[in-house]
This record gives C-alpha cells, structure tokens and sequence, in this order.
C-alpha cells in the first residue's frame, strides 16, 4: 500500500515537505514520549483532525495527478495518433521551433499525452486542423491575434487550440532566473498533466522542452527531435537508430526524463 502511494507521487514537489513532515510529527512524538510533555501529546492527539484537512489542501496538485494516473487506462483513451502520424509531428514541430528561434519569435506548442487538457483547450481558440510548420508559424507571428499564448496538439494528432491560457509554475529551480512567462508555462502544464511542452524564447531564441515539471534548455533542431522521440514515442527512436547520434549527456538527460515521467 505504502508502495503504491509512493509510486503515484514520485517525482512531485511536495515530496520533500511530506518528508520533513513526517520527520517533525515522529520528532515531537518521541520527545513527547521520552520527557512525559502532556500538553505537546495532548496537542498531537487533537491534532489529527487538523491535519486531515489540511493534507489535501496542501497537495492538491499531487493528489489531482495520482488520480490521474489511475484513470489512465486503455478503457478511458480516447484516438491516438499512429506512429506515422506522430513522426510527421514532431518533424513539423521542430521545424517550426527552428524557424521561429531564427526569427526570434515566443512559442509554446503543448503535446497532449494521456492527461486530459480539455480544460485548457477551452481558454483557447478552437481548431481542428493538421500540424503543420506552415500553420504554426503563422500562428506565432507577432502581428497575429494568436500568437500569445499557446498551441495545444491533442492525443488525435490535430491542433485542437490556439492562443491557450497556460498555468503558471510557482517553482523556483526554474534553469535560468532571466527566463519569463513563457517558461513558467512550459513548467506550470508539465507539472498538472503529462504533456510536452516546447517554448522559443523571444528574447534569446533558445528552444527548450519541458516535461514533467524539467527543462531541458538550449536545444537545436536535431536535438529536440531526437528528445521528442524519447519522450512522445520512446520505443521509435530506440528501434530506428536515432539513439546514438546524441551526445552521452543528451541521451542521459532524455533517458531520465522519459523513465521518470514517461510511462506515468
């Protein structure tokens, strides 16, 4: 059981204030123990009804996700993009994150994976089309009505939304303090559901991906693509080869990523 429960909140950042919790409770309880403190254990005792309500208060975000993760099942998978289609996804996607970061062009373009993000489409503009670069770029052109905010691609394979309202992260490991809104985006989506998110910078043109509430910053196109195959399809890149051809600490950092939140 205790197993279990583990598993469903690995890799969430309230983990460490659980820990310390739980090592103050057992604390006061020992020392109360030892030294006879009949106020502290009188407190402790009348205590527990306060802490029943506010553990969920407190890990709102991470009981939201274990649920998640147990809906997730192949009765409640809605269609899927094929293997061909998903390829042909991730060439648009960085071909267009090349281009944009040429231009110095912001972009957040969302994957959606098994969590839902209905809720989000719905901030948007509604779409229903192919990805495409050609799309995309238009899209994330300054002059556009679109362009601020982001583009969600659903499970089906098709651009579901434009000019989408993202959540804020409010982590601070963020990989650069300079790094603004956008990537607080990234992270804030990959924190609240297994997406993929990959933001340009506007200022610098850097790309990065986001997953699982992790950056990994300053890709190039070949990079990102090899990183999007690890994560978006991990047994692709594995059976074509393209495993190699990164560096040993690309394919650290993309391995950890994926084993970690990948098949969450």
């Amino acid at each position: 059981m205790f197993f279990g429960t583990s598993f469903l909140f690995r890799g969430a950042q309230a983990v460490a204030l659980l820990r310390g919790t739980l090592f103050v409770l057992v604390g006061l309880i020992l020392v109360s123990g030892v030294f006879q403190l009949q106020a502290l254990q009188w407190l402790l005792q009348n205590s527990l009804f306060a802490l029943a309500v506010a553990i969920p208060v407190i890990f709102q975000p991470e009981l939201r996700r274990a649920l998640e993760r147990l809906g997730r099942t192949r009765i409640f998978s809605e269609e899927q993009a094929t293997r061909e289609a998903t390829n042909q996804i991730i060439e648009e996607v960085c071909t267009t994150a090349e281009r944009l970061s040429e231009r110095r062009h912001g972009a957040l373009i969302v994957l959606e994976r098994e969590s839902s993000l209905d809720e989000f489409i719905r901030t948007g503009v509604a779409m229903d089309s192919y990805v495409s670069a050609a799309l995309l770029l238009t899209v994330f052109w300054p002059k556009t009505d679109l362009h601020d905010g982001a583009v969600i691609v659903n499970r089906a394979g098709r651009v579901a939304a434009s000019a989408a309202v993202l959540p804020l992260s409010a982590s601070r490991n963020m990989p650069q303090k300079k790094q603004g809104t956008r990537h607080r985006a990234a992270l804030g989506i990959t924190e609240v559901s297994d997406a993929i998110c990959v933001v340009v910078s506007e200022e610098t043109g850097r790309i990065s991906v986001a997953n699982g509430g992790r950056m990994i910053p300053r890709l190039d196109k070949k990079r990102l693509q090899t990183i999007l195959n690890a994560l978006y399809t991990p047994e692709q890149v594995k059976s074509d080869g393209l495993w190699h051809r990164l560096s040993s600490t690309t394919q650290r950092v993309a391995q950890q990523l994926y084993t970690r939140y990948g098949e969450q």
